[in-house]
């Protein structure tokens, strides 16, 4: 009922309120959240947003931004060639599965099919029959079980065109598949590598359970296949890497797409459903129960890979689930240099700094605390406390007005470390291997900044990524989610690369946080880090968040919070001063899917009611 979803919406205002300012919020603050309030109660009696995982209001949205295209010709028209091992499908979802190829939009395709010497009558007799009904349609019949590797191949080695598309043999296509394929190639003929988002099938052959993925996420694919289907590769490539691994059935996608995306950095993400994966009783399109070997399987994957990129690690699945997490290995610890700014509340940076010398099994690291105006003799007294405790501990000066990107700044300048972790004071370790892990992700070549998953007191989520454009200029995602979902293919578990991870806690190579000149002093308070990690993106380089490794953070005592006009007025000036230099990043977040709304996180938007600088609001 309306009172219902009032109480809900109220409540999460005042939890809002609560964390954020700790009930001592500004009236203009106040004007703003009650009229956010009204706004959040009218899209939701309105159906402002749909909720992806529910196939109704799914189904809805497919309804109004779905449109089938009339393809119109291109310049540039490769011969696609899909290839589907077959074995044993029943007749209706074979059917289903070729002719939503033949109906393509795109005409310049061939399919090249071979059958795994099924025993299924019904299934070789469909294929028969399509063979000698179209031209298009190849065929070959493997006299003996080969298993899925295998008869891929076999179709590979049929095939004639410069694309391979990868599809399974009881799914089905979108009727722009190719065409959206084509349109991709004529913009960037340089492509090697093609995926899309996709669906499911349910039993009743209902659309549901949407996967939006993220544009090419390498650390996110060392964690699980999320490319998945609608895939096309460029045939010479997948002959380089050598095909489909035997021995590897249940994993051989996860197999050969870690090797091609080692050989090539043309891949391209169509952030369209084009492709619905059925549900069958059996499938792992259901469960990856329904293959356990896939799991192991999946695992030698990922292991394989690091070999072959000489890379030290190895992977572990994750709570004996679906998903993965890389541990990487390193014969000697580089020195990190720890910088954790502070003015008084020498009670917090107490919590903090014991947690850090009492829990960290990361031997070689200094602590530089940023002293910026301490005025409190107790908090005098901490310092030299730890001084005379440590020698790996000490303290920085900084006697001028708060500026978290000079304070970090000044203190990289005398920093020794190899390594730089930013971290607020009001934070407390609660991994022990927090600092280990954050720097084996740091030592690899491709990554920028590493975060951590930080949670409030209560267990929910305070952060775990950072996405561009949510909200305003960025926002944490998921916050005040329990660790315990794995949310969307894994996100609350598994590594994941965000455009942005929160500067509370940061680890980043010395030589790439200099590469990048730092922190933007500009940015006195807010968005700093955000900031820096576009720069870092901008060079190439991808950022991660490490959700295995926690620490509780209480958010912003020492600097207190955002409720004078003074500071309201800096905040805005700040915001300003993004949109100004990112705004063509901001509101196209790579790794945020363009089909949710930047509204609420993880939505699809209604058009009709919500508006935003992203077109597809």
């Amino acid at each position: 009922t309306l009172i219902n979803v009032f109480i809900k919406l109220f409540n999460d205002e005042l939890s809002f309120m609560w964390k954020k300012y700790h009930f001592k919020v500004p009236c203009k603050i106040i004007k703003e959240r009650w009229n956010n309030l009204w706004e959040m109660l009218y899209y939701s009696v309105n159906k402002g947003y749909y909720e992806p995982f529910d196939i109704e209001e799914y189904n809805k949205w497919i309804e109004k931004v779905e449109k089938v295209c009339v393809y119109e010709k291109q310049d540039y028209e490769p011969l696609i060639s899909i290839c589907i091992p077959v074995y044993n499908v029943k007749k209706e979802y074979l059917t289903k599965c070729l002719d939503s190829i033949l109906n393509q939009s795109y005409k310049n395709f061939e399919v090249c099919i071979t059958d795994d010497n099924s025993s299924n009558k019904e299934t070789k007799e469909v294929l028969e029959s399509y063979r000698n009904k179209y031209d298009n349609i190849k065929v070959k019949f493997r006299e003996e079980n080969g298993n899925i590797s295998k008869a891929t191949n076999d179709c590979i080695e049929m095939a004639k065109g410069e694309f391979i598309g990868l599809m399974d043999n009881d799914d089905e296509l979108s009727l722009d598949a190719l065409s959206e394929v084509i349109k991709a190639l004529n913009n960037n003929p340089k492509i090697d590598f093609i995926y899309s988002d996709e669906d499911k099938l349910n039993f009743i052959g209902k659309r549901c359970d949407p996967n939006f993925k993220p544009d090419f996420s390498p650390d996110y694919l060392l964690s699980c296949n999320y490319i998945c289907h609608f895939t096309v590769i460029r045939r010479s490539l997948i002959n380089e890497v050598g095909g489909f691994e035997v021995g590897l059935e249940g994993a051989q996608d996860y197999d050969l797409f870690l090797k091609c995306t080692e050989k090539t950095k043309q891949i391209y993400h169509i952030p369209k459903i084009l492709y619905h994966w059925r549900m069958i009783r059996g499938s792992t399109s259901v469960s990856i129960d329904n293959k356990e070997c896939a799991k192991e399987r999946g695992r030698i994957c990922i292991d394989n890979a690091l070999k072959r990129r000489n890379i030290k690690g190895h992977a572990e699945l994750v709570d004996n689930g679906i998903f993965y997490k890389v541990i990487y290995e390193y014969d000697s610890e580089p020195l990190v240099s720890i910088i954790i700014p502070t003015k008084d509340f020498a009670d917090t940076l107490d919590v903090c700094l014991k947690s850090i010398y009492e829990k960290t099994n990361y031997k070689n690291y200094e602590i530089i605390v940023v002293n910026n105006k301490s005025v409190k003799d107790e908090t005098y007294k901490l310092f030299e406390n730890y001084k005379t405790k440590y020698n790996n501990f000490r303290v920085l000066d900084a006697n001028y007005e708060f500026n978290y990107s000079k304070l970090n700044n000044d203190a990289v300048k005398v920093a020794k470390g190899e390594y730089i972790c930013m971290l607020n004071n009001d934070t407390e370790v609660i991994s022990k291997d927090w600092l280990s892990v954050m720097v084996g992700y740091a030592m690899q070549e491709h990554i920028g900044s590493v975060g951590p998953k930080l949670l409030y007191y209560d267990g929910s989520i305070q952060h775990i990524g950072v996405v561009l454009g949510l909200g305003g200029v960025a926002s944490h995602i998921l916050l005040g989610l329990f660790e315990d979902d794995d949310f969307v293919v894994g996100r609350l578990k598994v590594p994941y690369n965000y455009s942005a991870v929160t500067g509370a806690c940061i680890v980043v190579s010395k030589n790439k946080y200099n590469e990048v000149n730092g922190l933007d002093e500009n940015l006195k308070v807010a968005y700093n880090d955000v900031d820096f990690n576009i720069k870092l993106l901008k060079k190439g380089y991808y950022n991660v968040c490490t959700p295995q490794i926690k620490l509780y953070h209480y958010e912003s005592k020492s600097r207190g919070q955002d409720n004078t006009k003074e500071k309201s007025e800096r905040f805005k000036s700040e915001q300003k001063y993004m949109y100004d230099k990112w705004d063509s990043i901001i509101f196209n977040d790579p790794f945020y899917n363009g089909n949710y709304t930047l509204k609420y996180a993880y939505k699809l938007p209604n058009r009709r009611l919500l508006k935003s600088k992203r077109n597809i609001l």
